[in-house]
């Protein structure tokens, strides 16, 4: 499968530090070439710009951009499943990911 790459982004981005680093280990897991990180909302176009990412997912916190994005950007904007996102559930954020963007896998979310 070819590599994908999904940006993630909140407030500050820090909480979705750790919701990336689970969502790799899902990924490896499963055998899966993917890049994930996670930005700040402040600096979410340059890393648009620096990165052209497949995907971009938006914490619950800064769902209020996602109308902007959507406008702006010719790939999918998603706002992150807020249960899954206070859970931390890399599995499942990584399955809705790749749900959205067509890419079938075998998850069991």
């Amino acid at each position: 499968m070819a590599e994908k790459t999904i940006m993630l982004v909140c407030a500050a981005g820090m909480s979705t530090s750790l919701l990336v680093s689970k969502m790799q280990k899902a990924a490896e897991k499963e055998g899966v070439d993917t890049e994930i990180f996670a930005t700040a909302a402040s600096d979410a176009t340059s890393k648009l710009e620096e990165k052209h990412p497949d995907i971009l997912m938006l914490g619950p916190q800064v769902r209020y951009m996602e109308s902007n994005f959507k406008s702006k950007l010719d790939i999918p904007v998603e706002v992150i499943n807020m249960q899954d996102y206070g859970m931390m559930n890399g599995e499942k954020v990584l399955a809705e990911a790749f749900k959205t963007m067509g890419v079938k896998q075998a998850y069991r979310s």
